[in-house]
């Protein structure tokens, strides 16, 4: 039972009631809205309906909202009022909160997973870093958000597929086999001269010295082309390897690693033939271009160069092609906003291709700024270079890390603040919610201490909680199931990592305020009950976020 959902129902049946009595016109009737008043004294919901049915009704708010309450009949509510211009308060009966409560513990861990929608199929693509280098804050960011919009749309009911897509082809990964080889040259006493793009991070040298290591000077007299072919897959191999662990590491996993290759050249070929077969391809100076500016992009693109090699732009086609040929209803990539002008040319090639470019979303996310002493970071102490993904979580810890990179919008820019990130304080909301968890976990142990039992919760008199604090608390938890389905669809998990924090100061309140053992044992069961039920909310939530609940802090 959802709450908002059942009295929004109520309302509009109300809505339809007086229209049928007459005492509203006809109308096409908005859906009611129900939002929290921010003082106790307006109720536990308030809706506008009233005032945005005024122009359809033709009359006063507080008129229309007479004829609403008149016909509204809802076992959940005690009373409805009418306050200002036209709002209505709406005053909840305590045993439609204890239903609540009692279906929350029945439920346990599962209560946050919604019906499965087996009409939908869900791919979310993220990360997607060149294997190039190590990952770096950015790439965290994006890792964070987006295994936490995969778990919450998988909490929602949604199949859902996690995509890392491996730029494995392509003059990175030249260069790449180039920087190894010159290395490994180097390391065995060689003079070099380094290729003018290749890479010149440490990981390039431990690669080069791995290859020592196991094989010795072997390739030194190998024909530089069959020596960079071996290096090429030595040092992708290795790349990947890094890759999978510094994810594994930030509680990252992926269904499925797509390699680029696997498009060369058939897959290319034979988009390029569709879109050629549906004449948006023509020739240029030798060129294959597609007419982007068609569909809004602000030039005409190349996707077969003079010399017959395909482009990026060629491979992305025929990789979003094979997504919508596997079939999902929508497909979201989350990119770098360095990515933005890209958006209106890859949308362009699907259109071209007939397919429907809304089936495809694309997140972009903002830049991070690293704070130390209020003073923006940026590079690392240890190698003087750009800050890594592995060491922002050697330093923090993953479960900050991820809190952070999830708490605000993807669109917004985020400051992340590494001392409060390492902080043991209520300041720091990951520790805060960890610690309310921890605190339940807490009064479980001083209730087997002093051989309180518990857990008979169909027993329990939930009518014993009186107390604001208690009626907060499981007001707030009766929000978790329609918070998880509104996240999901507006892909927000920020959502979820607020909610988690107002639901532990609430608990934290309600801690302070209400004794849980030593007092009268039925109301000491009903609050044991309580807290259960915001252990299995707080535990569903942090799972969703990719962050740990620990039982002692």
């Amino acid at each position: 039972m959802d709450l908002r959902t059942e009295i929004g129902a109520a309302l509009t049946d109300a809505v339809k009631a007086a229209v049928t009595k007459g005492t509203l016109p006809a109308g096409d009737y908005p859906e009611p809205f129900l939002e929290q008043p921010p003082q106790k004294e307006f109720g536990d919901f308030a809706t506008n309906l009233a005032m945005q049915s005024a122009k359809i009704a033709r009359r006063a708010p507080r008129q229309i909202a007479d004829a609403i309450l008149a016909e509204l009949d809802s076992p959940l509510i005690e009373r409805a009022e009418i306050a200002g211009a036209g709002f209505i308060n709406l005053f909840l009966k305590n045993d439609a909160v204890y239903d609540i409560l009692k279906e929350i513990l029945r439920k346990g861990n599962d209560y946050g997973n919604l019906p499965e929608k087996s009409d939908e199929y869900i791919q979310v693509e993220y990360v997607s870093a060149n294997p190039t280098g190590p990952l770096h804050i950015g790439h965290g960011r994006g890792a964070a958000f987006g295994s936490a919009l995969v778990n919450l749309l998988r909490a929602a009911g949604y199949p859902t597929q996690a995509e890392y897509y491996i730029n494995d082809a392509g003059n990175q990964i030249d260069n790449l086999a180039k920087s190894v080889d010159a290395r490994y040259r180097e390391l065995l006493g060689e003079t070099v001269e380094f290729p003018e793009d290749g890479y010149h991070g440490r990981d390039i040298i431990t690669t080069a010295q791995t290859i020592i290591d196991e094989d010795g000077d072997k390739y030194l007299t190998m024909p530089a082309a069959e020596r960079l072919a071996i290096f090429k897959e030595r040092a992708l191999n290795a790349k990947l390897e890094r890759l999978r662990k510094d994810l594994a590491d930030f509680h990252v996993e992926f269904d499925q690693w797509f390699s680029e290759r696997t498009l060369h050249p058939e897959a290319i070929e034979t988009a390029c033939a569709e879109l050629k077969a549906r004449g948006k391809l023509y020739e240029k100076e030798g060129a294959l271009w597609l007419n982007t500016t068609e569909y809004g992009d602000d030039k005409d693109r190349v996707v077969i160069r003079a010399n017959g090699v395909g482009t990026y732009f060629a491979a992305d086609i025929a990789y979003h092609r094979n997504k919508y040929e596997r079939g999902f209803t929508q497909m979201i990539n989350i990119w770098g906003a360095d990515h933005h002008g890209y958006v209106a040319r890859v949308k362009a090639a699907l259109t071209a291709l007939g397919y429907d470019p809304d089936k495809l979303e694309i997140l972009l996310l903002q830049m991070v700024n690293l704070l130390r002493g209020g003073e923006v970071v940026k590079m690392s102490k240890r190698t003087g270079k750009s800050i890594t993904l592995a060491e922002l979580i050697e330093e923090v810890g993953a479960d900050a890390a991820r809190y952070f990179f999830i708490m605000r919008s993807l669109d917004s820019q985020l400051d992340f603040d590494i001392d409060l990130a390492k902080s043991h304080s209520n300041e720091n909301p990951v520790y805060y919610i960890q610690y309310a968890y921890a605190r339940i976990h807490s009064i479980y142990r001083q209730a087997e201490e002093n051989q309180i039992a518990y857990g008979d919760w169909e027993h329990a008199d939930f009518s014993l909680l009186t107390e604001p604090a208690e009626l907060d608390l499981i007001k707030q938890m009766s929000e978790y199931r329609e918070m998880i389905a509104n996240a999901a669809a507006a892909h927000a998990p920020h959502r979820l990592a607020r909610y988690l924090y107002e639901l532990a100061g609430l608990f934290h309140s309600f801690y302070k305020q209400c004794r849980i053992l030593g007092i009268d044992p039925e109301r000491q069961q009903a609050r044991l009950g309580l807290i259960t039920a915001t252990k299995y909310i707080l535990w569903h939530g942090l799972t969703i976020l990719g962050v740990s609940a620990p039982e002692k802090m």
